[in-house]
């Protein structure tokens, strides 16, 4: 195995880099952070939290790679089932009455992902039981 002559990244003539070189706040300078305990919970099903996405709300709470804030559209189809997966054979999670607010975080595959309301079930609706209500 070859040995490099030089670091890969150079921080001049010190061996390390200053910490007034990189992002941390001031204060917070030899601060280890550390996992503490458990995550934020929340009532089964309520939480905006899936493996690759969560609401703008959680960040800092839970580590994904992507945050999103809610599109609010409200809910066009009377008795628009909530599922649990983008299916139509999706477990129901709960019949949506028209006019519900439905905050969407993400929409693929013809189903919008998100929340009802700001506290409510957490699920996948089809975008044609949607209609965007241009409230924020």
């Amino acid at each position: 195995m070859r040995q490099l002559s030089a670091p890969i990244f150079p921080f001049g003539e010190r061996d390390e880099l200053a910490t007034i070189d990189s992002h941390v706040r001031e204060g917070l300078a030899g601060t280890a952070f550390a996992l503490t305990g458990p995550g934020a919970t929340a009532e089964a099903g309520h939480l905006p939290v899936r493996g690759d996405l969560a609401h703008i709300n959680l960040a800092g709470r839970y580590f994904v790679p992507h945050y999103a804030v809610p599109m609010p559209h409200a809910v066009i189809a009377a008795g628009a089932v909530l599922r649990k997966t983008g299916r139509e054979d999706g477990e129901a999670l709960e019949e949506l009455a028209r006019g519900t607010l439905f905050n969407v975080l993400d929409i693929s595959g013809g189903w919008a992902w998100g929340q009802v309301g700001d506290d409510g079930f957490v699920g996948y609706l089809p975008l044609g039981a949607l209609s965007a209500t241009g409230a924020a």
